[in-house]
């Protein structure tokens, strides 16, 4: 069979789908015939409904295949519904929303077929069942509508990453993804999380395969490690076979879980490769051996989800459990060592009051991470998160279908002044930042969000527009004094201290 796989990353980040390159290679080896199409700005202009249809009569694919996130999922039923109008073989869909809306998925009638949780090995299975007519009620992890009623077939046990194919590049157009990314490529040494924070997918991910295949989560074996001989492996055919990569960022959710696991990549890694890499970490699972290692083996960035700086948000509503003393431990160690923090932050959660997001910005201002990237709060449906957001009457459904992305605004509405707060520090977190910090333009920032905050609504409308060139330009005064600042650097939803962008 001929697998046309379509990935909408719509007004969104450019990110590699590791799921598919690994479902690539599993049909490929297997005889089937696989091409895919990412649509993004950031590789080419979306298609037009002619352009969408005339690239499909040019794959002339057997199953049309749709890996999709939830904020993509407006668009990706425009792109079904095109789809629908010339296109007669069976549309398939996957990609984590899949695991939480199959019902409605197949409610739309845009789609005969959900394909749930980890699937490189159902997929192939689901495929040559399709193929040779055989009957499908016993292929995992698949749901499909039949005479009105909906069918969802039990998940198959989670894959052995480890037995799994090199994962297949070419198919994506990787060197274009590269210089895209100006040079950064994204690996995963590792899959699954030991925490259930509320707002996550892991949690649900998680409860789905354990009631399917009655089990405990240690049984699950949910986390799940390549070999750091895999990794290098990687690693090394990556420079051979494509140019301009500049830094390996790992995408794992937790890279530091494992001390030792550590300690051998690392030390692998520096007889192997020169080139910087970046991980994701967390203040639980980071000591001063783990950092050592990393700074020895030329990790540049070590990233942290803190999400907020407010104990009781973060107790309370995230079920994180970490504390700002630990936060604050954790980013100085880096900081010692000679390599770059990154915190991620979210705003706008259920519940969270104005003070509260003011922890958040005065925590920042007291640890002084290297960057920090900011969002709003995104009820993802299926979590622990979304319930109490839909509990407490937070959510405003119509803003919530046609969010691309939970960069540029909420999909909650808590009241009119708190609204208006999110939007000005969510437009602007790093003029926040600085005011609240020690850093020598903290009176001048200050001043700027005092002026900011006293602001109406129209006001601020006025003003937004053109803040981000107002940073720029601010920036660059800052700079030229050498005082340390933040500013938004990157994307419009990081805040990087000078000291780093200009030493670049």
């Amino acid at each position: 069979m001929k697998i046309f796989f379509i990935y909408p990353s719509l007004d969104s980040q450019l990110g590699f789908n590791y799921g598919v390159a690994c479902m690539a290679a599993i049909l490929k080896r297997a005889g089937h015939r696989v091409s895919f199409w990412q649509i993004c700005e950031e590789l080419a202009p979306p298609p037009t409904e002619q352009e969408f249809l005339d690239r499909l009569e040019q794959e002339a694919p057997d199953l049309l295949a749709f890996s999709v996130v939830t904020n993509q999922w407006p668009y990706t039923q425009q792109l079904a519904g095109w789809a629908r109008k010339r296109f007669s073989k069976p549309l398939v869909l996957g990609g984590i929303h899949a695991l939480a809306e199959v019902e409605a998925i197949l409610a739309t009638g845009l789609f005969d077929y959900v394909l749930r949780g980890e699937c490189e090995e159902a997929f192939l299975d689901f495929v040559d069942k399709l193929q040779q007519g055989l009957p499908l009620n016993t292929a995992g992890n698949m749901a499909w509508r039949e005479n009105g009623t909906i069918h969802i077939n039990p998940m198959r046990a989670l894959p052995d990453i480890t037995q799994l194919p090199f994962k297949d590049y070419d198919v994506m157009d990787f060197q274009k993804m590269i210089d895209a990314k100006k040079g950064w490529v994204g690996l995963m040494a590792s899959r699954g999380c030991p925490f259930s924070c509320t707002y996550c997918f892991n949690h649900q991910m998680v409860d789905a395969y354990k009631h399917d295949l009655q089990c405990g989560f240690k049984q699950l074996n949910y986390i799940r490690r390549h070999s750091v001989g895999q990794i290098i492996d990687e690693i090394n055919y990556l420079l051979k076979n494509y140019r301009n990569i500049t830094t390996f960022i790992f995408d794992d959710d937790l890279f530091t879980i494992d001390t030792d696991f550590v300690t051998e990549f690392c030390r692998a890694y520096k007889k192997t490769c020169s080139l910087p890499f970046v991980v994701n970490a967390h203040v639980r699972y980071f000591d001063q051996a783990c950092v050592r290692e990393l700074a020895a083996a030329g990790c540049t960035i070590v990233k942290f989800g803190v999400e907020s700086g407010s104990p009781s948000i973060r107790r309370q509503i995230l079920n994180r459990h970490m504390t700002n003393e630990a936060i604050i431990e954790a980013i100085n160690m880096v900081q010692q060592y000679g390599m770059h923090s990154s915190v991620f932050l979210i705003i706008g959660f259920p519940h969270e009051t104005r003070e509260n997001v003011f922890e958040t910005i005065e925590l920042m201002g007291q640890c002084k991470p290297g960057r920090f990237r900011w969002t709003y709060f995104f009820p993802f449906p299926g979590t622990k998160a979304q319930q109490i957001s839909q509990e407490g009457g937070f959510i405003n459904e119509q803003k919530m279908q046609q969010a691309h992305n939970f960069t540029d605004q909420t999909c909650l509405e808590f009241n009119p002044a708190l609204d208006l707060f999110l939007k000005k520090a969510g437009k602007i977190m790093p003029w926040f930042v600085n005011a609240f910090s020690d850093l020598p333009v903290a009176d001048y920032y200050r001043q700027e969000t005092d002026r900011i905050l006293e602001m109406d609504e129209n006001d601020w409308l006025d003003l937004s527009p053109n803040i981000l060139e107002k940073d720029k330009a601010i920036s660059e005064k800052f700079s030229r004094q050498n005082l340390s600042h933040y500013a938004v650097k990157y994307n419009r939803f990081m805040g990087v201290i000078s000291d780093y962008f200009l030493n670049e």
